[in-house]
């Protein structure tokens, strides 16, 4: 693998963190048979494209390079990260609860994750969390109209926002692009951020569902303040300071 061209191993990086959603320098100096120091000038190549960002150790993708996969294709990153993520967050749920899902591969996983639950009403804009419900007789599914974005599958505008108006729901289970303790939750695409708004307005308590690789990021557009979400569920790799950061804002931490 050492003969692998700068262009080749570029691939590979960005190929390794779709699927894993982060790499670590000495992995990937395993697998490409070079040194640390030839993967760290490669990461920070790559950084300087604004295709990732450099992390302690290694890197994540920038959001908008993730944002713009196929759901399909984002659907399958870290996949038993956000399989774990949604059992922990359906286990909130009880009985008679009301919520809303927003759109992501990881609200797509505690929609399915809602098997067994009864009597519940569920809003969502998200196609893909929709489908995942229509089979559930024990579920109302109230679908938020508008406009269809094309990568997500799922609807925005102002026709989704005054829907939300008329409703109050239990839970909010909100997945987003970015979470850091500045800017709180971001996305990348404006129109989200602003559906997001109404569905925390809408809802008692606001859950964060996002896997580790979200925390530290940031995208365009900011949907809520860390002060604004009561709860996070997420797996075991956030970064020590930026879970201690959070928590000391008032953020409850549930590990899946």
């Amino acid at each position: 693998m050492a003969s692998h061209s700068a262009t080749q191993r570029h691939r590979h990086t960005i190929e390794a963190l779709k699927v894993h959603g982060h790499a670590t320098v000495s992995k990937l100096s395993a697998e490409l048979g070079v040194s640390e120091v030839t993967i760290r000038k490669d990461l920070q190549a790559l950084e300087n494209l604004n295709l990732l960002v450099r992390t302690h150790g290694g890197a994540v993708l920038m959001d908008h390079y993730l944002y713009d996969l196929p759901f399909d294709e984002k659907s399958r990153v870290r996949v038993e990260e956000k399989k774990r993520i949604g059992r922990r967050a359906a286990e909130l749920v009880t009985d008679g609860s009301t919520m809303i899902m927003n759109a992501g591969s990881t609200t797509v996983q505690v929609a399915r994750h809602m098997r067994g639950r009864k009597n519940l009403t569920i809003a969502t804009n998200a196609l893909y969390v929709a489908v995942e419900l229509v089979t559930n007789l024990d579920v109302e599914v109230l679908v938020l109209g508008g406009i269809l974005h094309p990568t997500t599958a799922a609807t925005v505008g102002p026709e989704a926002e005054n829907m939300l108006k008329q409703h109050a729901f239990d839970y909010l289970f909100l997945a987003g692009d970015g979470f850091d303790l500045e800017h709180g939750i971001t996305t990348t695409n404006v129109l989200e951020a602003h559906l997001s708004q109404a569905m925390i307005r809408a809802a008692r308590t606001k859950v964060a569902v996002m896997d580790s690789t979200k925390f530290g990021r940031r995208g365009l557009t900011r949907v809520c303040t860390a002060r604004e979400v009561d709860m996070a569920i997420t797996d075991d790799g956030v970064p020590a300071d930026i879970k201690s950061g959070l928590e000391a804002l008032g953020l409850e931490f549930l590990i899946a």
